[in-house]
């Protein structure tokens, strides 16, 4: 097998295992609010610190500042978020170079690694944005965000109930940047085509229910 061969089927199997994070913006308040709703009790409690309510979704999705802060999501076919993440930037002028993160991911997805990935496009865009300290406030029965939180490198310090992660970032240099950028430019095509796939199947789905009337029609005129 050739070298080029070899090449080709490892950039594949990358390209199969990728998971795709796409920026979201104000107009996808509806669906972040949807995502979190999703979530039971206990999720609530462990993204948010207590079990928040449906009106309290609402008010925390209203005050998200897309022009401060990064929010990031993971898009199934239906164009559904099903993960989550929200970078914070402080606003502290003594914390410039710090930033918070949260995630959250839909029960039926997990265990396929949308947590760890999200993290990872956190952590690359808050360091290209000059980020020297990434905070993680976790309840310490949220075993999965501090796993990943250590395997990233993260000082994580437990207190009672609740547990501080801390990772230091590198300094951004070429190679971020334009990760990031490829990233971006892919999330977008991805999201482009599974768009264009649910707009294609809605046309088909219609199409067959407009056959399936003109059938129905027929019988009954030649009943």
């Amino acid at each position: 097998m050739s070298r080029l061969t070899l090449f080709t089927q490892s950039l594949w199997r990358r390209w199969m295992r990728w998971i795709p994070v796409r920026i979201l913006s104000v107009k996808h308040r509806p669906k972040i609010s949807a995502h979190l709703k999703s979530l039971d009790p206990h999720d609530r409690y462990l993204r948010f610190g207590y079990p928040a309510t449906d009106e309290q979704i609402d008010l925390y999705v209203e005050k998200l500042n897309f022009g401060r802060d990064d929010i990031y999501g993971v898009f199934n076919r239906r164009l559904e978020i099903v993960a989550m993440a929200h970078l914070a930037f402080s606003v502290d002028p003594q914390w410039t170079t710090c930033a918070e993160f949260g995630v959250s991911v839909d029960q039926k997805m997990r265990g396929r690694g949308l947590g760890a990935r999200l993290f990872e496009r956190a952590v690359v865009h808050a360091r290209n944005e000059g980020v020297a300290l990434l905070f993680i406030h976790a309840l310490s029965e949220n075993t999965p965000m501090l796993k990943i939180a250590r395997k990233a490198g993260a000082r994580v310090e437990r207190d009672g109930s609740e547990s501080d992660a801390y990772l230091t970032l590198p300094v951004a240099n070429i190679d971020s940047q334009v990760n990031e950028m490829i990233e971006e430019g892919m999330a977008d095509l991805d999201f482009q085509i599974k768009a264009r796939a649910k707009q294609f199947s809605q046309v088909l789905q219609t199409l067959q229910e407009v056959r399936k009337g003109v059938r129905e029609s027929r019988h009954k005129s030649s009943v």
